[in-house]
């Protein structure tokens, strides 16, 4: 399947779940990340962490006042086959975020075969040609196996609210550091838990 425009929305804008989500998303290679945030998102949830991505791999940072410059700078790198992914981060519902814009970074992503995320910070989930929409909670961490005042595996609540290629739906996504991927889980019901549930997990290929 190829790589296209996936949507992030982070439940509070300032949640770092929808950048570890993201992360873990991008294809397993070395290719270099562009990384490009608007002033209004660099302001309030600042600049992301990369402890989590590889020694190795290039992230090109870039810094821009305006959403309609995310947009044309995301474009832009997506004429890039050697890079690995384009993220933008944009604060708000800009004007310049229609779904033409969006249209564009689609079929711009699914020409070049790169993987392309837009993260939506105070956003609203408004018209978009984006063929994967999530919304992104942080949840309590998993219990730790050895130290119950310790915190586990980091934990996501995922909404996969809207897809063209994909059955949207929820899930808790996990971390495993030891294994350096992350499992998806249906989420807990207010019902009496059944022997197989939990026991079927998805691995999250990026």
């Amino acid at each position: 399947m190829p790589h296209t425009l996936a949507e992030v929305f982070p439940l509070t804008p300032t949640d770092a779940a929808g950048i570890g989500f993201v992360l873990s998303r991008l294809p397993r290679t070395n290719a270099p990340i562009l990384w490009v945030q608007d002033r209004l998102s660099r302001k309030e949830a600042g600049r992301p962490a990369m402890a989590g991505l590889p020694r190795d791999r290039p992230v090109i940072m870039v810094d821009l006042s305006r959403a309609a410059d995310v947009l044309w700078a995301m474009e832009d790198g997506l004429r890039c086959r050697a890079l690995g992914a384009v993220i933008g981060e944009v604060w708000g519902d800009p004007p310049a975020l229609d779904f033409t814009a969006t249209k564009r970074l689609a079929l711009r992503a699914e020409a070049a075969d790169v993987s392309c995320w837009l993260i939506r910070r105070a956003a609203s989930p408004d018209l978009s040609a984006a063929r994967d929409r999530w919304r992104v909670a942080s949840l309590p961490s998993a219990p730790h196996p050895h130290d119950a005042q310790a915190p586990g595996h980091p934990r996501w609540a995922l909404d996969l609210f809207r897809s063209r290629r994909a059955k949207p739906g929820q899930w808790v996504a996990t971390y495993d550091r030891a294994a350096d991927r992350v499992d998806l889980a249906a989420p807990a019901r207010d019902r009496a838990v059944e022997p197989r549930d939990g026991a079927v997990r998805e691995r999250a290929a990026g």
